[in-house]
């Protein structure tokens, strides 16, 4: 019998139970938060003409808000 090793991997919308259609699963692969981070604790996203704030937590969590 094999087992499978998921330790390195990273985890996908499905396997976080979100359920998305597969046009979009296709079209953008997901973005990892280090990407979007670059090194830094906070990152400003504007969304919509709002602007809002992703940062990451100390025990390593991630907070948006506007």
């Amino acid at each position: 019998m094999s087992t499978l090793s998921l330790a390195h991997s990273r985890p996908t919308p499905a396997s976080m139970g979100v359920v998305m259609g597969s046009a979009a699963m296709a079209a953008q692969p997901p973005l990892h938060s280090d990407d979007l981070l670059q090194g830094q604790k906070t990152v400003s996203i504007v969304h919509n003409g709002s602007t809002y704030r992703l940062q990451a937590t100390k025990l390593g969590k991630l907070i948006l808000t506007k």
